[in-house]
């Protein structure tokens, strides 16, 4: 057992009501997120020095941008927690699937739902599309950071048993055994250390091979969740498959496989000049 237990600190996940208005730490950690990405890449495309001769959208566009993948991040991030966590119980009840705030959202399908919306951007833009992801891709760390921060504070998603000295014992879990805080090791590595990693390769050059930043997220965010799915517990009747894999690994893997594959392509296009 541990020598000491932290205590969950009480905040209250409404951060603001006023009659039948609530704002959530959930959903401002969203609307936080997509505008802190919007500001970092108006100013990353603006900086002529991270791209050389590399084409890129242009400044003003960027709001265009902004409003495709928050679409897709809210639309599909909803619609794969329906269909890969629990489809059976929400096409029976079809009407369940427009109250967000009753199970969430799902990272992967939120970040297909923003693929399809940045495809679309890259196409009515005439834009490379290698070079809107690359951009997404650098922002996204932003956004997952704050989520994962909102995810402690409601509390949901909490890790599993354990006797670590910062174990925390959480309200609203079916028992009161001390967890594992696996949403701060996501904030940390998914977030945090994916961001950090990102921006010193685009501060070495790397938005001058298209490809190379989206395929490093796709690397980095997949292998950061696979290791944070061993902390993390995973819903029985949804996310664990047994042998000790999760949907969250399962998903997470073909991540790494396209980031592979996306570094690989930027390495061998040649480079843009400095």
């Amino acid at each position: 057992m541990p020598t000491f237990v932290l205590p969950f600190p009480l905040i209250n996940p409404i951060l603001f009501q006023w009659g039948p208005l609530a704002i959530r730490w959930y959903a401002l950690a969203y609307i936080v997120g997509l505008t802190a990405g919007w500001a970092l890449i108006r100013r990353v495309v603006a900086d002529d020095s991270l791209w050389g001769g590399a084409p890129r959208p242009s400044r003003d566009s960027i709001d265009d941008l902004l409003v495709y993948c928050a679409l897709g991040v809210v639309i599909g991030g909803r619609l794969g927690n329906v269909l890969f966590y629990d489809p059976g119980y929400y096409f029976s009840h079809p009407w369940e699937i427009l109250k967000v705030w009753k199970g969430g959202m799902a990272f992967h399908g939120g970040l297909i739902g923003a693929s399809v919306g940045i495809v679309l951007f890259a196409l009515r833009n005439r834009t490379p599309l290698l070079s809107v992801m690359d951009l997404a891709s650098l922002a996204a760390p932003i956004g997952i950071f704050l989520v994962r921060l909102a995810n402690f504070i409601k509390p949901e998603l909490w890790g599993r048993p354990t006797d670590v000295p910062w174990a925390i014992i959480f309200p609203g879990a079916p028992d009161a055994l001390p967890r594992h805080p696996s949403q701060i090791y996501e904030a940390l590595l998914e977030g945090l250390a994916v961001f950090a990693i990102l921006a010193i390769a685009v501060r070495g050059g790397a938005l001058r091979r298209p490809g190379f930043i989206a395929g490093g997220f796709g690397v980095l965010y997949g292998l950061a969740r696979i290791f944070c799915e061993f902390f993390r517990e995973p819903d029985p009747g949804l996310e664990d498959l047994g042998g000790g894999l999760t949907m969250g690994m399962l998903l997470s893997a073909p991540m790494i496989a396209i980031g592979l594959g996306l570094i690989f392509w930027s390495l061998r296009a040649r480079e843009a000049p400095a």
